[in-house]
C-alpha cells in the first residue's frame, strides 16, 4: 500500500493538511509537513486562486493520459476504486474524530495551522513556506501555459484515427512518430513506403479529405536522418501532419496594405531621384555635388531640382515599369497553379531606383516544380524588359538622331558588371568607351538597373526568386551550401560592387529564411528546370561581378590607370 496525501486551501490564512495511511485496514494518524517519500503523489489544488493559475489539476497520482494509476497501471479499475473506497472511509472516520482530536492533541495536528486561530510565534521561520513539489508542479504548468500560447496541436485522438484509418500495408507502413514543424506542433509519420511515392500521397491525401475533411494538411518530405536512399530508388520518405491554419500563411492585413502603399510611393521617389541624377552633365554645381561627393549630407533646395524632373519621368517610368513586369510574371505563373500571392512591398533604392519587391506566398505550394515555376516567372519576365530596354538604349546611343536625348555620365560605371560593360564596349566602340565621360540614352540605364536588380533578386539565398528556385531544383541543402557562398561573396565585394553591403543587410534582416516546404516536397523537378536554374545562377554571376581594373583598360572601359 502506499502513502495517499490530500491537500485543500480553505482560505489564504487557514491551509490544513491532513495525512493517511493505509497499512492493513488500520489508520494511523501522523502529521507530515513534507512530503519525502520517493514515490510523491500529486496535489489536488482547490482554492480558486489556485485554480486560476493551474490549467490542468491532476489528483491522486493519475497522469494525463488517466492510463497509469499508483501501481503502474495494472489493474487500474479495481485498484483505484479500492484507493477511492478507502480515502473515503478514513476521510469520514477522521470527521467524526475532529473535535476529541482537537481538544486533546491541538499541539500535534500540524505546523501549518487549524480550525482555529494559531499559536504565532514571534521568531521569524527559517524553513521555506512552498514545498518542492509544490515548486515542480509550477514548473510542470508553467511548460502547458506555454504550450497553450504556441500554435494548436494535433489531437492525440486524430493521430490514432488517421494512422489506423489512412495508412496501411499497401501504402506506408508507420513504424514511429516524431514531432513535426517549428514548434513540434505537428506529427511526423515515419515508416516504409509501400508503393510510388507520387501515388501513395496522392492516395493518402484523398483518404485524409474524406476522414478529416479540411483539418489537416499532409506533407511528404525526405525522411530526416535516414540511414540510406529508398531501395526503390530517391531519399526515403516520411509524411508530416499540421493542422491547416497553422501550417498555411495568414490573410494579408490592412495595415500590409498600408504598409505597402507607402513603400511603393517611397519607390516612386527613388526612381525619379534616379531619373534626375543621371542628367548630371546638366544640373547645377550644387546638386552635382550632393550626388558625387560622399560627404555631402545636406540636401540642395528642391527648387533648383524642379525644372528636371519633366526630364526624369521617362527613366523613371521605365524603372517602375520592369518592377512591376516582374511581379506581374510571378502573378501570371501563379493563376494557373492556383497559388495565391501577397500584394509587392517594394524596397526603394536611391541608386538603382528600386532593390525589387518582397512578394510572400499565402498559400502552400503543391510540389517543387510550382516553386520553381513561380520563382523564375518573375525574373525572366523583369530581364526580358530589362533586357530590350538596354538593346533599345544601346542602339539609340549610337543614333546620330536621338542625340539631343543623349546624357552623360561617368565610364566608370560600365565597371560595374562584366557582361553588359562588356556588352556596352562591343556595341559603342573602342572610342567612345575609352574615355572619362560616355553620352548614352536613358534607356540604357532603366535596363542595366533593372538587369542589376533582377540579378541581385535570383541570388541563391533564403527566400530570394533566387534562393526559391535553388531550393525547389536541387533542395535545402544545396541552398544552404549556396547561402552560404552567396554571403561570404557579397561581404568580400566580389559580387556587386559597392551595392554588396547594403543588398546583404536587406537579405539577412528581411529575407534570409529559406522557404517553407511544399506539400510534395520530394519529386524531383526534372532535367530541363534544373539546367534552367543552374543556366540563370551563371548568367546572375557575369551581370554582378565587377570588371577587374586590367581587363577595363585592355578592352578600353574607361581611362583606368594601372601600375
Amino acid at each position: 500500500m502506499g502513502t495517499l496525501t490530500s491537500v485543500a486551501f480553505a482560505a489564504a490564512t487557514n491551509i490544513r493538511f491532513r495525512s493517511f495511511h493505509c497499512n492493513l485496514g488500520k489508520k494511523i494518524k501522523t502529521p507530515m509537513p513534507k512530503v519525502t517519500s520517493p514515490l510523491r503523489e500529486r496535489y489536488c489544488f482547490s482554492s480558486p486562486e489556485e485554480t486560476r493559475v493551474f490549467k490542468a489539476v491532476k489528483c491522486l497520482g493519475n497522469d494525463q493520459n488517466g492510463s497509469r494509476g499508483i501501481d503502474g497501471g495494472e489493474n487500474r479499475d479495481t485498484k483505484s476504486s479500492v484507493i477511492r473506497d478507502s480515502t473515503v472511509e478514513t476521510a469520514s472516520r477522521e470527521e467524526e474524530d475532529d473535535d476529541a482530536d482537537e481538544k486533546s492533541n491541538t499541539s500535534s495536528i500540524n505546523e501549518f495551522g487549524s480550525d482555529k486561530t494559531p499559536y504565532v510565534s514571534s521568531r521569524p521561520s527559517t524553513e521555506s513556506p512552498i514545498d518542492p513539489t509544490y515548486s515542480s508542479s509550477f514548473q510542470i504548468d508553467s511548460f502547458k501555459l506555454m504550450e497553450l500560447l504556441g500554435p494548436e496541436r494535433v489531437d492525440p485522438a486524430d493521430v490514432k484515427l488517421i494512422k489506423d484509418n489512412i495508412f496501411g500495408y499497401s501504402t506506408f507502413w508507420v513504424t514511429k512518430e516524431e514531432p513535426f514543424g517549428d514548434l513540434g506542433e505537428g506529427i511526423l509519420f515515419l515508416g516504409n513506403l509501400r508503393g510510388k511515392r507520387e501515388d501513395v500521397f496522392a492516395k493518402l491525401q484523398r483518404k485524409l479529405a474524406e476522414l478529416a475533411g479540411d483539418k489537416y494538411n499532409l506533407f511528404m518530405i525526405e525522411e530526416p536522418n535516414s540511414e540510406g536512399p529508398d531501395p526503390r530508388g530517391g531519399a526515403r520518405v516520411s509524411f508530416g501532419l499540421l493542422r491547416k491554419e497553422v501550417s498555411e500563411p495568414g490573410p494579408t492585413t490592412l495595415w500590409q496594405y498600408v504598409i505597402a502603399f507607402i513603400l511603393f510611393l517611397l519607390t516612386i521617389g527613388s526612381s525619379v531621384e534616379l531619373g534626375i541624377a543621371s542628367q548630371i552633365n546638366r544640373l547645377p554645381p550644387e546638386v552635382v555635388r550632393y550626388f558625387t561627393d560622399p560627404n555631402a549630407v545636406e540636401p540642395p533646395d528642391m527648387e533648383l531640382l524642379y525644372p528636371f524632373v519633366d526630364s526624369a519621368l521617362p527613366l523613371a517610368y521605365g524603372v517602375l515599369g520592369i518592377l512591376l513586369f516582374h511581379e506581374l510574371g510571378h502573378f501570371l505563373a501563379a493563376v494557373p497553379k492556383k497559388v495565391k500571392l501577397s500584394i509587392p512591398y517594394f524596397i526603394p533604392n536611391i541608386t538603382l531606383g528600386s532593390f525589387g519587391a518582397i512578394t510572400q506566398f499565402k498559400s502552400i505550394l503543391p510540389d517543387r516544380s510550382t516553386k520553381v515555376d513561380i520563382s523564375l516567372a518573375g525574373p525572366f519576365a523583369g530581364a526580358a524588359l530589362s533586357v530590350s530596354m538596354f538593346a533599345v538604349g544601346l542602339f539609340l546611343s549610337t543614333n546620330p538622331d536621338a542625340a539631343s536625348d543623349l546624357v552623360q555620365v561617368p565610364s566608370m560605371l560600365f565597371q560595374g558588371s562584366l557582361l553588359l560593360g562588356l556588352i556596352s564596349r562591343a556595341t559603342l566602340g573602342y572610342a567612345a568607351m575609352h574615355a572619362t565621360t560616355v553620352s548614352i540614352h536613358p534607356l540604357v540605364i532603366a535596363g542595366w538597373c533593372g538587369l542589376t536588380t533582377t540579378a541581385f533578386n535570383m541570388l541563391p539565398v533564403g527566400c530570394l526568386d533566387g534562393g526559391r528556385a535553388v531550393q525547389g531544383a536541387f533542395g535545402k541543402n544545396v541552398l544552404v551550401t549556396f547561402g552560404l557562398s552567396t554571403y561570404v561573396m557579397l561581404g568580400l565585394r566580389v559580387l556587386g560592387g559597392p551595392l554588396a553591403l547594403p543588398w546583404g543587410l536587406y537579405v539577412l534582416i528581411c529575407q534570409r529564411t529559406p522557404e517553407k516546404a511544399c506539400l510534395n516536397d520530394v519529386t524531383e523537378v526534372g532535367t530541363w528546370r534544373k539546367a534552367l536554374v543552374g543556366t540563370a545562377i551563371i548568367l546572375v554571376v557575369l551581370i554582378l561581378l565587377p570588371v577587374w581594373d586590367e581587363l577595363a583598360e585592355e578592352v578600353g572601359i574607361g581611362l583606368v590607370n594601372t601600375f
